[in-house]
């Protein structure tokens, strides 16, 4: 196989890696923005550290970024953060493998959002394919145990907090490919790792600013938490490096496809490790959404 899709399996397995660290953390530790800042506070460090030495082994220099490079890092980092808090406050709604498919509803949302602003054109077979999507959560949309009518459940909480992850995502991914084609380099993973450095930085510099005048206990429970915060930034640094690093060495359509594993490993973390009892209704939605970004993913 090829290297960019050793990379999206890799990317995939460490993102749910980092999701099920910070439904920990959200549980019973930190805040919903404490949980989401763990993650750059500890991933910056060690993003700048590998980029070093990798820029010290491979004998470049620092590339020039222009001022359209940082207005994508910028836009995708800001909308990151807005997503991961929309994702950890899901945890708390409802379980894990839902949460995470409620996320990668990004692929259909990015067709949705670029035919509304920018006229973009999708296919009859691509609004088939959202459609299935759209079966999917409306199934998802029903919280267990709670009678609900449907208006109520696309209202929800959970629901929103779920579309709304996976919108902010949308434009995460987008704005970091556009950012990292604006180096002018022919390594991918210099590229990448370049790009993820600058994101990262900014997004900890945004994150402890916020946290001090919102938060500020906080930033010390983020410190006190460090044996399993550490391994958020960790793994959320391996993460974003394989998928930033696949971004660059093929197209987003095939990276994303390859990436639809993720249901399977959150699928997994829900029922082997958190011990979560899926319905059939919720197995049924996670089984139609995936069709539908796997459908969408073939017809664009």
């Amino acid at each position: 196989m090829e290297f960019w899709i050793y990379a999206s399996v890799a990317a995939a397995l460490f993102q749910t890696v980092r999701f099920m660290l910070q439904k920990i953390l959200s549980m019973d530790v930190l805040s919903t923005a404490g949980s989401t800042f763990a993650r750059f506070a500890y991933a910056a460090p060690a993003v700048l550290l590998v980029t070093a030495v990798y820029l010290q082994v491979r004998g470049a220099p620092i590339p020039a970024l222009d001022g359209w490079f940082w207005f994508y890092a910028w836009l995708g980092g800001l909308s990151q953060i807005l997503a991961t808090v929309c994702v950890v406050a899901l945890f708390r709604q409802r379980n894990f493998a839902v949460g995470i498919t409620f996320k990668k509803t990004e692929v259909i949302q990015t067709a949705i959002v670029g035919v509304a602003l920018f006229g973009a054109e999708v296919s009859l077979a691509g609004w088939g394919a959202i459609l299935i999507g759209l079966v999917g959560v409306l199934l998802l949309s029903r919280t267990p145990g709670i009678e609900q009518g449907l208006w109520a459940s696309l209202t929800s909480r959970a629901t929103g907090l779920g579309l709304t992850s996976g919108f902010f995502f949308a434009f995460s991914g987008t704005s970091y490919r556009a950012g990292s084609l604006q180096i002018d380099s022919d390594d991918a993973v210099l590229r990448a790792a370049v790009t993820l450095t600058c994101v990262t930085i900014s997004q900890l510099i945004a994150m402890a600013l916020w946290l001090r005048w919102s938060e500020p206990g906080q930033i010390g429970a983020v410190w006190r938490a460090r044996k399993v915060a550490v391994w958020v930034g960790l793994s959320s640094m391996a993460g974003s490096l394989c998928w930033f690093t696949a971004f660059t060495l093929q197209t987003a359509a095939y990276v994303q496809a390859v990436g639809q594993i993720e249901l399977i490993f959150s699928l997994m973390a829900s029922v082997l490790f958190f011990k979560e009892r899926v319905t059939a209704r919720e197995l049924i939605g996670i089984g139609f959404l995936a069709l539908s970004i796997l459908a969408f993913i073939l017809v664009i």
